[in-house]
């Protein structure tokens, strides 16, 4: 036997019929000529090994015409997994519903499909009006659960990126406020050095 698993016969038949063929039909064609029990893998491995190819990559030659080409949907199989209409998913929940989303904070479906909002920044919405543009509410005590008004403070973007670069935000609902006011500070100091530049 060649290489413990064929003789040197099937070996040289395998490398001469190895082209432009797959591996489950290669091993069906060993199977029968020589009344072997092969799997694709096996014949995968052998051509791994002794870096035979068969020239296949799966991607299709310039000018290949599909088969479905000019067919319309209806004249296609119909997908067994489609939704029929007005069918909904079995994990559909209907707006207002609430998740906790992958950063931990709750989220409340505003609408269908897919719309989910912030809980704290619909409440926030809800006592004071639309979030203004570049802004960002945070939660004064880090607790993300916690949506008492007085804990969902408004934050510029630049000031929350130095109250998170200086660790500002603490489980103290004032002294996060208070570095809020320093965060404040800091911006405006930064401003004037750049015009002073």
């Amino acid at each position: 036997m060649a290489d413990n698993l064929f003789s040197s016969d099937q070996s040289e038949y395998l490398k001469q019929h190895v082209k432009n063929i797959s591996n489950s039909d290669l091993a069906d064609l060993m199977n029968t000529r020589f009344g072997l029990s092969l799997t694709c893998r096996q014949i995968n491995t052998y051509k791994k090994n002794h870096n035979l190819s068969s020239g296949l990559n799966g991607h299709f030659t310039k000018g290949h015409i599909p088969v479905n080409k000019g067919k319309k949907y209806p004249d296609m199989p119909r997908n067994a997994g489609m939704f029929k209409k007005g069918q909904k998913p079995h994990n559909y929940l209907p707006v207002g519903s609430e998740r906790v989303n992958g950063d931990g904070y709750v989220d409340i479906k505003v609408a269908d499909p897919h719309k989910w909002v912030g809980k704290h920044i619909l409440l926030w919405e809800a006592a004071h009006g639309k979030k203004p543009r570049g802004h960002v509410i945070i939660f004064a005590d880090r607790n993300t659960k916690n949506f008492e008004l007085d804990n969902l403070v408004l934050v510029q973007r630049i000031e929350f990126l130095i109250m998170n670069k200086r660790s500002l935000i603490t489980q103290n609902t004032e002294l996060t406020k208070s570095g809020l006011n320093l965060a404040k500070l800091y911006s405006k100091l930064n401003e004037r050095k750049k015009k002073g530049k």
